[in-house]
């Protein structure tokens, strides 16, 4: 299932990337590995691989960006 951030979703996004660019990026790769009840099963040091992986520079806005 593709992760298809909503309105509420985006401005929520918006807000805490004003705020903390890393700490939005991280809140939408949540949203991506969540699963339909909104767990998502990680630990620390694979979610910072993930991070890593996922963004080219974390405290870039990523929200209109698709992972490749």
């Amino acid at each position: 299932m593709t992760f298809k951030p909503n309105r509420k979703f985006r401005r929520e996004y918006d807000r805490i990337f004003r705020r903390d660019p890393a700490a939005a990026n991280l809140f939408l790769l949540l949203a991506e590995l969540a699963d339909e009840r909104g767990q998502v099963k990680t630990d620390e040091r694979e979610l910072a691989a993930l991070l890593a992986v996922r963004f080219n520079d974390p405290h870039e806005y990523a929200l209109g960006r698709f992972p490749q």
